[in-house]
């Protein structure tokens, strides 16, 4: 798995990759745009604030949406390494990234190169990735489910936060709150779940491998490991590749799959 420069020590263990950190990938397709049933259309006509948010493509909304993706990728790994610090090991606290601060979590290629080229070239979508949380393995208490539990923390906080995003849109009418709000809340709602769905997804080094990994018996869960320390060689070259072969293959039952739970947490379709 890739390295992260305030990760200080390296672990070794015959057959299981030496150094490990959660590498949470995120991907958004600003093309597709929650929209958010029973908004009042004349209003936004009215409101000049509230057409300034609406228009499409507005540059506040792409900002919102990025920062948006920023906050839950660092909650993302944050929760990462509460998870490892609660199960024995410290690494991530010791290293100074359980906190909020995006500074402490923003990789500059992957967090702002990146996603800034594809914005600024009108690419239709944007993907990126901030610097995994470090943590050793062997300290944790529980050795069989370990990993598993520190790599699901992230896309569950992920969903854990759509689903009180979800709410607040389902109940949100009941308050008063404006149009505006409803569209943030969905972005949230849809970035939250795209998040936890492709982090998921049992390929080296996303989240989903390390799950995996733990439910397969002694022999199969050695070679999947070898198999992710060949992949972790290639680094940003095999991240890449794997993204656009996702793009390629996989995006439209991917997109069901995320368009599914949105609806099902908001009651409206994306």
């Amino acid at each position: 798995m890739t390295s992260v420069s305030s990760q200080i020590l390296r672990y070794k263990k015959p057959g299981v990759a030496a150094a490990h950190a959660l590498n949470s990938i995120f991907s958004v397709c600003l093309c597709a745009r929650p929209r958010v049933s029973g908004v009042d259309i004349a209003w936004r006509k009215r409101e000049k604030s509230a057409t300034l948010i609406y228009m499409e493509p507005t540059l506040i909304m792409t900002v919102i949406t990025i920062v948006a993706l920023i906050m839950s990728i660092v909650i993302h790994e944050v929760a990462h390494g509460y998870m490892a610090n609660y199960l024995g090991d410290p690494t991530a606290r010791l290293a100074g990234r359980l906190n909020l601060n995006p500074f402490n979590h923003i990789d500059p290629l992957g967090s702002v190169i990146i996603p800034a080229f594809l914005f600024l070239t009108h690419a239709g979508m944007l993907f990126g990735w901030a610097k995994p949380v470090p943590y050793n393995p062997y300290n944790l208490k529980n050795q069989k489910w370990g990993e598993a539990l520190v790599a699901i923390a992230g896309p569950g906080t992920n969903i854990i936060l759509a689903i009180i995003f979800a709410v607040i849109m389902r109940g949100g009418g009941s308050f008063g709150l404006p149009p505006a709000f409803f569209d943030i809340a969905g972005y949230i709602v849809y970035i939250n779940i795209l998040l936890a769905c492709f982090n998921m997804i049992p390929v080296p080094p996303l989240d989903g491998s390390k799950v995996l990994a733990s439910l397969l018996p002694y022999r199969l869960e050695m070679q999947y490991r070898e198999l992710g320390q060949k992949l972790e060689q290639y680094g940003a070259v095999a991240t890449f590749g794997f993204i656009f072969i996702f793009m390629y293959v996989l995006m439209q039952p991917f997109s069901v799959l995320v368009g599914s739970i949105y609806t099902l947490f908001v009651g409206s379709a994306i």
